[in-house]
């Protein structure tokens, strides 16, 4: 008899909460559980993250798996253009706020 072969758990998607959307910004809370994802995507415009919680997260592009670092309240920015997949690497929920600028 032979063992079952493991299938690999299913990725949990990460929440995305719109809280604002009036065409010329989008303000959306983003909740990962542990081992969440975004699943890889385009940002169609330039935006801001405002971290909620500090810890890291694993970011996978073009060139390859890194981490991030993020601390409470530390906010960056990053242009139009970005593809990645973004996956919560800590053992609790990880929160954001992205603001889309649109116009």
């Amino acid at each position: 008899m032979t063992a079952p072969s493991a299938v690999p758990p299913a990725v949990p998607p990460a929440v995305p909460t719109v809280q604002i959307d009036n065409g010329r910004v989008r303000v959306t809370e983003w909740r990962f559980a542990p081992g969440a994802a975004t699943g890889h995507h385009r940002h169609a415009y330039p935006y801001v993250v405002v971290p909620m919680t500090s810890g890291r997260l694993t970011i996978t592009g073009a060139d390859g798996v890194s981490t991030a670092e993020l601390r409470t309240g530390q906010a960056y920015a990053r242009p139009a253009g970005v593809e990645h997949d973004v996956k919560n690497a800590n053992s609790f929920e990880f929160v954001f706020v992205e603001i889309e600028i649109l116009g």
